[in-house]
């Protein structure tokens, strides 16, 4: 078996090559990994401080030298010039699971989310249909837009509701436009979609993620705000949010990847209540000046107080379509086959994973 996976230094894609090696170590052959350099490391120095830190697990740290010689860093650069890297040789299993997240309504950021989305997964499905095997798409679990109900595994049978930014339509395009070109290749598609990333369930350290995004953005907001102002959060009372941690997430693809699945969501089975939720963190972080309202508050309304303005003109417009949709849960009949989710209280792990990133001081890591 012969893999190459994108976006490896990334939350995600850091924790699938760790369970890669972990689960798969007997049948993989060689991992290429695309990576970018940083202005103080190369490609190579990225993977070997990564494999080597605090946070990767036992087996990783315990065998880097066996796992580095199984690996080819690849420059970023060359990712669409496959030729120069892979000679004759074929992969067997791409997986695409570097993405661009950013949950920004502005008509202004379109271009740049598809290009980096939907523009880039088409060129590199492109460089590489008569090199591979299969194609594996880490896409994400909001895809199919604000949907209510019961979301089956199948997004693409029907087209989506509105979708709350151009992140989640980016994401969405890519699906379709793989299982046409794939098809059109002869070439298996599978998609899978993880919901929000929280940190550790089951791995060491417990509640660690590498990057801190959506909810923990929202959690430092507060932290680190001392202004004493009060604040009025919109959020329904019906909505929830679906949080998954990074581990299991990883572990799925991990142990999906390689069958005949072709859509799956990688979702918890029930999600964490947002008004509770919201009042989890603002406790966690000791933030008390707040209320919380059904009504949409914006320039048109008017704020209440510096803070409120700030909020609502950052990070509150990426974050308020997911504190007001629609009430939803997620059938994981079939993920729960492959690989059950581990039993846990949401809102103590909300809580968990909000105390780790404060012991952390909500610094993403590097490597």
């Amino acid at each position: 078996m012969t893999i190459l996976l994108t976006g490896a230094t990334g939350t995600l894609g850091s924790r699938v090559l760790f369970s890669l090696f972990e689960d798969k170590w007997d049948i993989i052959d060689h991992v290429y990994l695309p990576v970018r350099e940083k202005k103080s490391s190369t490609p190579e120095s990225r993977i070997v401080k990564m494999l080597g830190s605090d946070f990767a697990p036992q087996f990783v740290k315990n065998n880097t030298k066996a796992i580095l010689s199984k690996i080819t860093v690849v420059p970023a650069t060359d990712i669409l010039r496959p030729d120069s890297f892979l000679a004759n040789k074929k992969i067997t299993h791409f997986i695409h699971s570097a993405g661009f997240v950013n949950l920004s309504t502005a008509p202004e950021a379109k271009a740049e989310i598809f290009k980096e989305n939907f523009d880039f997964t088409k060129s590199i499905f492109e460089a590489y249909s008569c090199k591979i095997d299969k194609f594996i798409y880490i896409s994400t679990a909001f895809s199919a837009g604000n949907l209510g109900g019961l979301i089956p595994n199948d997004y693409l049978k029907t087209e989506p509701k509105e979708h709350r930014n151009h992140y989640e339509a980016s994401k969405y395009a890519s699906e379709k436009y793989l299982m046409q070109a794939g098809k059109a290749a002869g070439v298996p598609i599978q998609i899978l979609r993880p919901s929000v990333l929280g940190g550790n369930i089951t791995d060491a350290p417990n509640f660690f993620i590498s990057k801190y995004m959506v909810f923990y953005l929202f959690a430092k907001f507060f932290y680190r705000n001392t202004s004493g102002e009060s604040i009025r959060i919109t959020a329904h009372t019906d909505s929830g949010l679906n949080i998954i941690p990074t581990d299991y997430a990883a572990k799925v693809i991990a142990t999906v990847f390689d069958t005949h699945v072709e859509q799956l969501n990688i979702v918890h089975p029930k999600t964490t209540h947002i008004t509770n939720g919201i009042k989890k963190i603002l406790d966690t972080v000791s933030f008390e000046n707040f209320s919380l309202t059904q009504n949409i508050i914006d320039q048109a309304t008017g704020f209440e107080s510096k803070l409120e303005q700030f909020y609502y003109n950052t990070i509150g417009v990426h974050l308020t379509p997911y504190l007001t949709s629609k009430p939803c849960e997620w059938d994981t009949t079939l993920l729960e086959k492959i690989l059950p989710v581990p039993e846990y209280n949401l809102e103590d792990y909300l809580t968990n994973t909000i105390q780790f990133a404060k012991a952390q001081g909500f610094r993403n890591q590097q490597w």
